[in-house]
């Protein structure tokens, strides 16, 4: 299951060493809830390899602001604490899979 970020666990979470792809979404978008069974389904299948979670825009600024994110939804793809690609908008589960395992090459 994709882990629930916040600006309060955020630093903890990425200190944990894996690259990262984080869902920036919203409740209330419907692009949102049309990917959140693919990140769902990603985490699972990626658990130990890569951190993926979900960061709810309108409850948490500082992250928000942090990556200037002003649509949702934005996945980001992040190694070395550095956002190597992002992706807005919904997506197939392939264009996820391709950009996780460009994270991980």
């Amino acid at each position: 299951m994709e882990k629930i970020v916040t600006d309060q666990n955020y630093e903890a979470w990425v200190a944990e060493g894996l690259p990262i792809v984080l869902d920036f979404s919203a409740t209330w978008c419907g692009p949102c809830k049309k990917i959140a069974p693919i990140i769902e389904e990603l985490a699972e299948e990626y658990a130990g390899k890569v951190n993926i979670g979900k960061c709810d825009v309108d409850d948490n600024d500082d992250l928000t602001s942090k990556y200037g994110i002003r649509n949702v939804p934005t996945v980001l793809f992040i190694k070395n604490g550095e956002v190597v690609d992002k992706h807005v908008g919904a997506a197939t589960k392939n264009v996820f899979v391709e950009k996780i395992e460009a994270l991980l090459a």
